[in-house]
């Protein structure tokens, strides 16, 4: 049966290559940079408090974010939610996930997302566009709107072999701004994992299937804005948001009445970002870091660097972070601590708290 598993192994990754360099180009397509940057920030307090290099070593719920091969890792079913406040409070994000085992082989999960900036001033009905002047009384012509980002996650993970696991993430993205424009943006991610005595590897391939994000706009929410800058009026369209891979590599020792997990993980995009990133023509390589000490299995520490970087105007620029955790029976609360740009950085730090339960085992 051994060689039939590692076939099929290659056969998941050979398709999803092919996928990946036959995704054709369309006219009136382009390139999104930061087409689902919403879900960058990574989920799971603890996973960000080792700095996000969590592709080799994510075993629970959270595993349909950063490797869905890790769903494995849940043999009992678990629910999970984090919120984070991020640049200073300005966007909210919240983040619930379940996971449930279908047999001693596989296991699935459900994941929602929502990032929002609320409450966004809406000053374009409180200026007469003919004068170039407020109107009179303008304060009752404001009105507020959201510009609001959500995603569903559909995760499956399996056994394909004894210490191997593969697994696939559907994904649906829905975006709005407020009454102006929205979108819709379907795509998948792969995933595998191998253990090995103390190491584990992991790979993961975002949006294999190349994230179609289609816009259209309001025109009628547009005319006051047309109005008052004398702008063309905008007009939808379909971004492309190209995969990245991702690779992990982790070692886990025990230490006294502990252990130690450290991983560095290695993110390849391909989207010519080339700025504030070490790359190499059109792809663009992002280091991660990060190290977790767990206590008998009560207490955990962590640290990691969530951002590795040469940026012209500082040189090497590095983002730390920081974690802890406290298990009491079948619940786990989480604390990470991070920020965007740096320790100078004036965008504000990010706290990121989780809780996960998990259920009694059917078994």
């Amino acid at each position: 049966m051994r060689p039939v598993r590692i076939r099929l192994v290659v056969t998941f990754f050979m398709l999803s290559a092919a996928g990946l360099v036959t995704t054709p180009g369309a006219s009136g397509q382009r390139i999104a940079k930061y087409g689902a940057d919403f879900l960058a920030g990574g989920v799971g307090a603890r996973a960000l408090g080792m700095g996000g290099a969590f592709v080799a070593s994510a075993n629970d719920v959270h595993a349909s974010y950063w490797n869905p091969a890790g769903l494995r890792g849940v043999d009992a079913p678990e629910v999970a939610y984090m919120h984070a406040e991020r640049f200073a409070g300005v966007v909210s994000f919240d983040y619930a996930a379940y996971a449930w085992p279908l047999s001693e082989q596989s296991t699935v999960s459900l994941s929602f997302f929502r990032s929002g900036v609320n409450d966004i001033k809406n000053t374009l009905d409180a200026w007469d566009a003919a004068r170039n002047q407020p109107i009179p009384n303008p304060e009752s012509r404001i009105t507020t709107f959201s510009a609001t980002d959500y995603a569903f996650f559909f995760g499956y993970g399996r056994d394909a072999g004894e210490r191997t696991r593969i697994g696939a993430t559907a994904k649906i993205i829905r975006r709005s701004i407020g009454d102006f424009a929205d979108a819709w943006g379907y795509s998948f991610d792969i995933g595998a994992q191998h253990h090995r005595g103390p190491w584990q590897f992991g790979a993961t391939i975002q949006d294999i299937s190349t994230m179609l994000q289609s816009w259209s706009v309001n025109d009628g929410s547009l005319t006051s804005l047309v109005e008052v800058f004398g702008d063309e009026m905008p007009e939808g369209g379909t971004e492309l948001v190209l995969p990245v891979i991702r690779l992990g590599a982790a070692r886990v020792a025990p230490i006294g009445q502990g252990v130690l997990r450290v991983e560095a993980d290695l993110d390849l995009a391909f989207d010519g970002q080339q700025a504030n990133a070490f790359s190499a023509g059109e792809t663009s390589f992002h280091p991660r870091a990060g190290a977790e000490y767990a206590f008998r299995d009560l207490v955990s520490v962590r640290a990691g660097l969530s951002r590795i970087q040469d940026t012209d105007a500082e040189g090497l620029d590095i983002t730390p972070t920081l974690g802890a955790g406290v298990h009491i029976d079948r619940i786990h609360l989480d604390y990470g601590f991070g920020d965007f740009a740096g320790l100078v950085s004036d965008l504000g730090y990010s706290h990121r708290i989780s809780l996960n339960f998990r259920f009694a085992s059917r078994e």
